[in-house]
């Protein structure tokens, strides 16, 4: 199977796109389960990345049917089974040509503001 591109950055599939690259750069920290990844987002964002459950969970099994992330199932703690989700190669790969579509996106964004020359 031909590894996933991104697909091309429009303004309408920046939101999907932010989502994705939100979850993939958590996950290059090291394997996380959901809940992990929602506090590790908001902490490192102070607050201002708040993932639900509801939007969460579609974007991991998307990236996982899609091969970019791995997840596996351990029993942990007192509430039983928890995924735990990492990164694969094909998905470290994957979110370096998304990291350089969404900065180019926004630089471009910004110049049409005005933000930048």
């Amino acid at each position: 199977m031909a590894e996933p591109e991104p697909p091309p950055l429009t303004l309408q599939a920046l939101p999907r796109a932010c989502n994705e690259a939100l979850i993939l750069s958590a996950l290059a920290g090291g394997p996380r389960h959901g809940y992990q990844l929602v506090l590790d987002l908001e902490q490192r964002s102070g607050g201002a990345f708040r993932l639900r459950h509801g939007t969460l969970y579609p974007i991991l099994h998307k990236l996982e049917e899609d091969g970019l992330i791995e997840g596996a199932w351990s029993d942990e703690g007192p509430r039983g089974k928890r995924k735990a989700y990492r990164l694969t190669p094909a998905g470290e790969r994957f979110a370096e040509r998304q990291r350089a579509d969404l900065t180019a996106l926004l630089e471009l964004v910004l110049r049409v503001v005005g933000g930048r020359p």
